[in-house]
């Protein structure tokens, strides 16, 4: 069984979520289904049909949930203590080809947030970037082509 890293924040919102399925969307969905049979033939019922779907939707999203909630491995950034850049690592960095500065925290996959300055473990920038130290340079293999970054310096919040 392999184990997903994510983090205390990510956790917790995917058992927020799950929680929310199984209560609240789950209960809505049922209130549905039983307002289409009440039109009668559900053989033609495209709403009987529609809420049939959206609950087996429901249901294989709360498998998966709860799998990946029983396989997490959760790692709390604040405890990490390093000084090369592992999961959970906050980093600040100078994109060398336009001279910007971009901060970015690894995370989980179902934590990345490109908008909110969270990257996947598993993507590009996450792979160049893990093991390097401040002052380091990593290259990244992006979509547009090959980008550097130059790492100013790395927390752990």
């Amino acid at each position: 069984m392999e184990r997903i890293p994510m983090t205390k924040q990510g956790f917790e919102k995917l058992r927020e979520e799950l929680e929310y399925l199984k209560g609240e969307k789950r209960h809505g969905i049922v209130a549905a289904i039983e307002e289409a049979r009440a039109h009668g033939d559900l053989s033609e019922n495209a709403e009987y049909h529609a809420a049939k779907e959206e609950q087996g939707m429901n249901e294989a999203r709360i498998k998966e949930m709860e799998d990946k909630l029983a396989r997490a491995h959760v790692i709390d950034p604040a405890t990490i203590t390093a000084e090369k850049i592992v999961f959970g690592a906050t980093v600040d960095l100078i994109d060398i080809n336009e001279g910007t500065e971009v901060t970015y925290q690894i995370v989980g996959v179902d934590e990345a947030d490109i908008e909110a300055g969270k990257v996947s473990i598993t993507s590009p920038i996450a792979r160049a970037l893990i093991g390097k130290e401040e002052g380091d340079i990593a290259v990244v293999q992006a979509p547009g082509g090959e980008r550097e970054y130059e790492i100013q310096s790395i927390r752990y919040e």
